[in-house]
């Protein structure tokens, strides 16, 4: 098996495309990690961001632990990852209008994403900035 890490370049790439990201966060009382499906925004060279609502589980256990994790993978052959673990450097709330329509915008396009931030409008939302402080990946390209 032929399992090669991406470069630097390759790794910021891959987590710049358009997926769905897997985060996990700390939790506590003898939990294991809480891990949730999310829309993230990524510029490369830049920080993560993440939305979500401020009175869910995965806001408070950010808020706290102040760390988490993301994965993001392909899920057809060639299977390929990016595992970034990073911290919480900002916390915005409520999240800027332009930065929740970026995300939405991202995923759903320009006419959905823009609609679905106008139907959400009224809701109450944080937006958490991430700093990317390791990086793991993995790439099974060779292996096909």
């Amino acid at each position: 098996m032929a399992v090669k890490s991406f470069s630097e370049t390759e790794r910021q790439e891959f987590l710049a495309d358009k997926h769905v990201a897997v985060l996990s966060v700390a939790a506590a009382d003898g939990r294991p990690p809480a891990s949730v499906p999310i829309w993230y925004d990524y510029t490369p060279g830049g920080n993560i961001r993440i939305g979500t609502s401020p009175s869910s589980r995965k806001a408070r256990l950010i808020e706290r632990a102040g760390a988490v994790t993301l994965v993001v993978q392909r899920e057809e052959p060639p299977y390929q990852y990016v595992v970034v673990e990073g911290t919480v450097v900002e916390t915005a709330a409520p999240a800027p209008k332009d930065v929740r329509e970026a995300i939405a915008i991202r995923y759903l396009g320009e006419e959905g994403g823009r609609a679905f931030v106008r139907e959400f409008e009224t809701s109450d939302n944080v937006l958490f900035t991430i700093r990317p402080d390791r990086w793991l990946s993995a790439d099974f390209t060779g292996d096909l």
